[in-house]
């Protein structure tokens, strides 16, 4: 659990394309095995410390003739962004991934001091 600053919280949110293949015949289509997709996402403002974020599939278009495979992670959180991740396996058909993302955390203030 994250403790924050109550005059200080943070809430960015987004939400991204992180790829569309079925047209053009991309590898989530139309390929097999292990595939990832990786898109990095800058916050709006740069948090004091690293933020707590969340990620959900706001939309997924996948073939159901093989089992749907799919994972969606944030990864390499830092204070000014992530990378949004999606991986799928198998012979999982994915046409296209929409994801949503909030990240909360702390954020600096014009008073902010550390002592080393």
């Amino acid at each position: 659990m994250k403790r924050l600053r109550n005059l200080h919280i943070g809430i960015d949110q987004g939400d991204l394309a992180l790829f569309s293949e079925f047209e053009e015949g991309g590898s989530m289509w139309t390929g097999e095995g292990a595939r990832e997709r990786r898109m990095q996402v800058p916050f709006k403002q740069t948090y004091r410390r690293v933020p707590t974020v969340h990620v959900s599939m706001s939309l997924w278009d996948m073939d159901t003739s093989a089992a749907i495979r799919a994972e969606l992670v944030a990864e390499n959180i830092t204070t000014s962004g992530f990378d949004m991740v999606f991986r799928t396996w198998g012979d999982s058909r994915v046409a296209r991934v929409r994801a949503a993302w909030m990240a909360i955390g702390d954020l600096p203030h014009e008073d902010d001091w550390e002592v080393d």
